[in-house]
């Protein structure tokens, strides 16, 4: 069996780095939000969450633009036509959830009148204005939102596993190792 390309070393790079910031804040978010958590614990997860959010969606837009200017490879010819829509779909709606999360986090916080320390020590002026009606519509996007990326990122992983474990049909080579061997 001949197996699919693969992604640039660029792109392989970018994926594990998201996937090392991303995985980590889902945690974060679901566990900062729970009752009776010392809040010396809840502030410092907050912190960590709005930060680590502004390098999450600086990091989105560089790999939508990367894809758009490089398309990931092909799916491998072996595929059934359904799983190679629900690849894309998953895909798309994964490009969806990592600029809407940070973005909705941002509007939330910066609406709500709330520091993101890094951009308030560099300097950054706060781009959205301070409304609790804007940032209820936020914090809701970003709560919905915080469960479809869960959801979606344990259905990549579940499949990107089965490819790997199960199938072995070259659909993990595609992304793995995060730094492409000559």
């Amino acid at each position: 069996m001949q197996h699919p390309p693969g992604y640039s070393t660029p792109q392989r790079a970018l994926h594990w780095i998201m996937a090392l910031l991303i995985l980590p804040m889902i945690v974060a978010g679901f566990v900062m939000v729970q009752q009776g958590l010392p809040r010396a614990l809840g502030n410092t997860l907050f912190i960590l969450h709005k930060n680590i959010g502004v390098l999450v969606l600086i990091l989105a837009v560089i790999r939508v633009i990367q894809r758009i200017r490089r398309p990931g490879p092909p799916l491998s010819a072996s595929l059934p036509a359904w799983q190679r829509r629900a690849a894309h779909a998953s895909h798309g709606l994964l490009y969806v959830l990592i600029l809407v999360m940070p973005l909705s986090g941002y509007i939330r916080v910066r609406a709500g009148g709330f520091p993101i320390e890094a951009l308030d020590r560099l300097g950054l002026p706060t781009l959205v204005p301070k409304s609790e009606t804007l940032a209820t519509a936020a914090k809701t996007v970003h709560e919905f939102g915080a469960y479809a990326i869960a959801a979606l990122l344990a259905l990549h992983i579940a499949a990107a596993l089965h490819h790997a474990l199960i199938l072995r049909d070259g659909t993990w080579s595609r992304i793995w190792p995060p730094f492409r061997r000559a």
